[in-house]
């Protein structure tokens, strides 16, 4: 295993130390090292909070800034925050309209946030986001994965909450863009968690994982490896297969961090020009690494639907560290 690290059992205690004082400008860390939130609260405003597992920076403490979080839990890599986090944030960034937490649909993240929402005394509501087109109900115990859809239901509702939207209306926007987002993920290496010491699953070099989710979770199958047009081709029947209906779209080519850019920008361009042909016009697009799993090379897809309000508040402004545009 070769990482820029000094010790396995400090590896994220440093990495959170080393982000906040990045970015002192827009975010603080807080005690403990429990939480990051946004540097300057804004009176009157939903506060919104989400976490999960490290490992797939810059999801979720790169996205805490105006326009987006609140607050970010960051649990060991992987692994799933506690609720003594997530009540800490909310006690730190309640300041009297409520807080909205933005879960990914798995196990332990969804357990240990339904437990903080029991146990703090804030009022709380609960957008759960389960985008990942690979995995089907019946095969996996809660449901489908959470995954990139996550950044995308952060960033609207983000938008809406500056707007002093109240927290009732901040779930159903939520749980309305999650409904109409889709993703599927393809991984042409494995990760290694900095704990384990060794890849988390094994491919032959002319293998991929199609389907794979964030934590390195098998997908659908497991293939030979094909050209990034038939990988587009896949990936985008899935989606659309599963998004009934044209009209305008968000497209999230995501980099799951050993990918390069260049590799990217060609998968987005693949999947554009297949969605279009469905009679999917991208009008929004994003390409880089955003929601990652350390070092996997790879991509996922997310196509995310648009009407009117939701286009004007993804353009919103945004301020965060890892997005920004319109300040």
């Amino acid at each position: 295993m070769k990482k820029l690290i000094n010790s396995v059992d400090t590896v994220l205690s440093e990495s959170l130390d080393g982000f906040s004082a990045a970015h002192s400008d827009i975010v603080t860390l807080g005690p403990e090292r429990k939480f990051v939130r946004r540097a300057t609260l804004k009176p009157g405003k939903v506060a919104l909070i989400s976490g999960g597992g490290s490992g797939h920076e810059p999801l979720h403490a790169g996205f805490v800034g105006h326009g987006m979080l609140d607050a970010a839990c960051p649990g060991q890599v992987f692994t799933s925050p506690t609720p003594d986090q997530m009540i800490a944030a909310a006690e730190a960034v309640d300041i009297g309209a409520g807080v909205l937490f933005i879960v990914k649909n798995y196990e332990g993240d969804v357990m240990n946030f339904d437990m903080a929402a029991e146990m703090t005394g804030s009022e709380i509501a609960i957008v759960v986001t389960d985008d990942d087109v690979a995995v089907e109900t019946s095969t996996f115990s809660t449901g489908r994965r959470g995954v990139a859809g996550t950044m995308i239901v952060e960033k609207i509702v983000g938008a809406a909450a500056e707007e002093g939207r109240n927290l009732q209306d901040l779930k159903a926007l939520g749980d309305r863009v999650n409904s109409g987002t889709r993703s599927m993920g393809v991984a042409l290496t494995s990760c290694t968690v900095p704990a384990a010491g060794s890849p988390t699953f094994t491919l032959a070099d002319d293998e991929m994982e199609m389907g794979v989710g964030i934590h390195g979770e098998p997908g659908r199958r497991r293939v030979k490896l094909a050209s990034a047009d038939a990988i587009a081709d896949e990936m985008v029947a899935a989606i659309t297969g599963d998004l009934n209906g044209a009209g305008d779209a968000i497209l999230l080519v995501n980099g799951f961090g050993g990918t390069p850019a260049m590799e990217l920008y060609l998968m987005y361009n693949a999947a554009r020009s297949r969605l279009e042909k469905r009679g999917i016009r991208v009008s929004r697009s994003l390409v880089g690494n955003y929601v990652t799993s350390l070092e996997m090379a790879g991509c996922s897809l997310t196509v995310s639907r648009l009407d009117a309000e939701i286009a004007r508040l993804w353009d919103a402004p945004v301020h965060t560290p890892a997005l920004r545009w319109g300040m």
